[in-house]
C-alpha cells in the first residue's frame, strides 16, 4: 500500500511538472512570436517610409487607405473651419500641452482626412484656453505621412465635445461635424510654424519588453525541470544509496 501510495505521488508530481513545463515554454514561445511579429511590422512600416508619396488620387482610390499607414503624402484641400481640436495631455521634447488636429477636405472630392498639425503648449493659468490657429480658408497644400488616429490616452470619463478632449474618435467625429472622413489620420512634417511643433516621435517598436518575458517563462520553466529531477529523482537516489543496496 505503502509502495502503491508513493507511486501515485511520484505521477501526480510528474504530470504537474510536465503541465507547468509546457505552459510556461509555450508562453515564452509566445513572447518570442510577438517580438518576431513587431519587429516584421517595423520593417514594414520603414519600407513604407522610403516608397514614393501618395498624392490624393492616390489615397482616395486605395481601397484600404490603413494599407498606406506611415507612408508619406502630399494633399491639397481646405482646412474645415471652426473644428479644430486640442488634445489635452500630449507630449512633445518632454513638455506637456495639445496636439492640435484640424479636418482637412481634399480638392475634388467630398471626402476629409484628419490632420495632426503639430503640437503647442498649454496655459497653466487659464486651463480653458487655447492657443489660436490659423487655418487659411484658401486652398492649402500640406507635406505629412498617414498615421493611425491620434493615439487613445486613459480617461475616466468620455469628454465631452468642445476644443479641448482627451481623445478623439473618428467614427464619432465624423458624426458630430457631419464630414466624409477617411479612416487614417495624416501627421503633417516640415519646419514648425504658426506656432505648431512638428517634432513628431519615430514610430517605435517595442520588443524589448517581449524577450525580456519569454526570458521569465523560460526561466521558470527551467526552474520547475531543475526543482523535479533535485526532489524527484537525485535526492530518492541518494537517498537509497546512503542507506545501501538492502535499504527499504
Amino acid at each position: 500500500m505503502n509502495l502503491s501510495r508513493q507511486s501515485l505521488r511520484f505521477w501526480i508530481v510528474t504530470l504537474a511538472a510536465l503541465l507547468t513545463m509546457a505552459v510556461t515554454a509555450s508562453l515564452g514561445v509566445w513572447q518570442l512570436n510577438r517580438a518576431a511579429q513587431k519587429l516584421a511590422l517595423k520593417a514594414e512600416m520603414d519600407a513604407r517610409a522610403l516608397q514614393a508619396p501618395w498624392g490624393q488620387s492616390d489615397l482616395l482610390a486605395a481601397a484600404n487607405p490603413g494599407d498606406g499607414v506611415y507612408r508619406a503624402v502630399t494633399l491639397r484641400g481646405r482646412w474645415v473651419q471652426g473644428h479644430d481640436v486640442y488634445l489635452d495631455n500630449r507630449q512633445m521634447d518632454g513638455r506637456v500641452g495639445f496636439f492640435v488636429v484640424t479636418p482637412l477636405r481634399l480638392s475634388g472630392s467630398e471626402r476629409a482626412v484628419l490632420v495632426q498639425r503639430g503640437w503647442v503648449p498649454r496655459d497653466f493659468n487659464d486651463r480653458q484656453k487655447v492657443p489660436p490657429i490659423e487655418s487659411p480658408t484658401e486652398e492649402t497644400e500640406i507635406v505629412g505621412r498617414l498615421a493611425p488616429p491620434p493615439a487613445r490616452l486613459y480617461e475616466f470619463a468620455e469628454s465631452p465635445p468642445g476644443p479641448i478632449r482627451q481623445n478623439i474618435d473618428l467614427a464619432a467625429y465624423a458624426r458630430e461635424t457631419g464630414l466624409n472622413l477617411l479612416p487614417v489620420s495624416v501627421q503633417q512634417t516640415g519646419p514648425d510654424s504658426d506656432g505648431l511643433m512638428r517634432r513628431w516621435p519615430a514610430p517605435a517598436v517595442d520588443v524589448s519588453k517581449h524577450h525580456g518575458y519569454a526570458f521569465q517563462w523560460f526561466a521558470l520553466c527551467a526552474l520547475v525541470a531543475s526543482l523535479y529531477l533535485w526532489f524527484q529523482i537525485f535526492l530518492p537516489r541518494r537517498k537509497r544509496n546512503s542507506h545501501g543496496p538492502d535499504a527499504r
